[in-house]
């Protein structure tokens, strides 16, 4: 983990807290997924990749791998390494990501105006993520986006774990596994078109809301009643 931040709260676990003032009768909780939701991390996640390529002698197909970002870390390099260095390859990720990636890392547009509008509602924000703790927290940090709770590690309805735990109302995310996500919660399911799904196929696949970006969250949480 990460060395924390001045004036950063933190709880035992795979959860931190962020100590950050809070308003008397707050209710109101939306999580977030990070990648391709909250963060832009298609730059960074190639030049991890890329350096791998370079480290071991590997052709990746950085364009591929951008392209399917979501699962999993595990899953992807199973499209590039034999199942026997998946464990090593992983480990070597995680250990360039804090130096080769987080620096490349952007936000999505809307980002920081959706955290915001919910916290200006005297909400709390949620981020959870695929990505390994640590490399969770770090990009938060980075990125400025001043939340409440983060959870790393969790994919598809495992998430809805941590949203349940955290009496999430909502979560928002790119990847019909945000779906999975929500429904294991019960909670409405926001998804945004911005990673490898189409709106289209986001519907489909039974997401409640399905909204271009995060740009038009704002409007969207205006008309919001949890449920």
């Amino acid at each position: 983990m990460g060395v924390p931040s001045p004036g950063w709260g933190f709880t035992l676990g795979r959860v931190f807290d962020l100590d950050l003032p809070r308003r008397v009768g707050d209710d109101l909780c939306v999580g977030f997924d990070l990648d391709l939701t909250l963060a832009d991390t298609r730059r960074a996640i190639a030049a991890v990749y890329a350096a791998l390529a370079r480290e071991t002698g590997t052709p990746i197909d950085t364009e591929a791998v951008v392209g399917r970002i979501g699962p999993p870390l595990e899953e992807e390099l199973a499209y590039w390494f034999p199942a026997a260095k998946i464990a090593a390859m992983a480990a070597r990720y995680r250990a360039l990501y804090a130096d080769v990636a987080v620096p490349v890392t952007a936000l999505m547009p809307g980002a920081g105006e959706a955290v915001a509008r919910v916290r200006a509602a005297g909400g709390r924000v949620v981020v959870v993520s695929g990505k390994n703790q640590a490399d969770t927290e770090r990009t938060v940090r980075f990125l400025g986006l001043e939340v409440d709770v983060v959870v790393g590690g969790l994919f598809g309805s495992e998430k809805g774990v941590a949203l349940r735990e955290h009496r999430a109302h909502a979560y928002v995310g790119d990847h019909t596994g945000d779906v999975d996500a929500a429904r294991a919660a019960s909670v409405t399911a926001v998804a945004v078109a911005t990673g490898a799904f189409r709106a289209e196929e986001l519907t489909a696949y039974g997401a409640d809301v399905v909204l271009p970006d995060l740009l038009a969250f704002p409007r969207w949480l205006g008309a919001f009643r949890p449920r």
